[in-house]
């Protein structure tokens, strides 16, 4: 739900509808936040779905081939909504990530700080037995 170096930092769950910024926690990865709330991260369930108020701006790894160094640079998205995922469970490194149309998969450590989303829609959660029951159809007695 939050990355692990979040689990730290006060936390609470995402809202349908809820406005969002992503934010540095200062524990070495980047997260969302209420605009309200910049010191307690909102955690998203994989399956979340987002809109950016503009492209999305990221840093990537890129290497340069003849000199074989590597370095950050910035680099913007041309989309504007995006689904939460789960990268790279159980190994010890950044899983919380962003899935753009295209299939682009960008570690949340990765966003610029002060970018702002909302959330559109959280994943459909499986559903109580009793739930169950009280959706079923009732039987037809003849």
């Amino acid at each position: 739900m939050c990355d692990y170096s979040l689990h730290g930092v006060r936390n609470r769950p995402a809202k349908v509808g809820e406005k969002l910024v992503t934010t540095d926690f200062g524990t070495g990865t980047r997260g969302f936040a209420s605009p309200n709330e910049l010191k307690t991260a909102v955690c998203l369930l994989p399956g979340t779905e987002l809109a950016f108020s503009s492209e999305v701006n990221h840093s990537r790894w890129t290497i340069r081939s003849l000199i074989r160094e590597r370095f950050m640079s910035q680099t913007k998205t041309p989309y504007r909504t995006a689904i939460f995922r789960r990268n790279d469970v159980g190994m010890m490194t950044h899983h919380d990530a962003l899935e753009f149309p295209n299939g682009e998969i960008v570690l949340l450590t990765y966003l610029s700080p002060g970018q702002e989303a909302t959330v559109l829609q959280l994943p459909a959660g499986p559903r109580l037995a009793e739930e169950r029951y009280e959706q079923a159809p009732a039987p037809i007695v003849a």
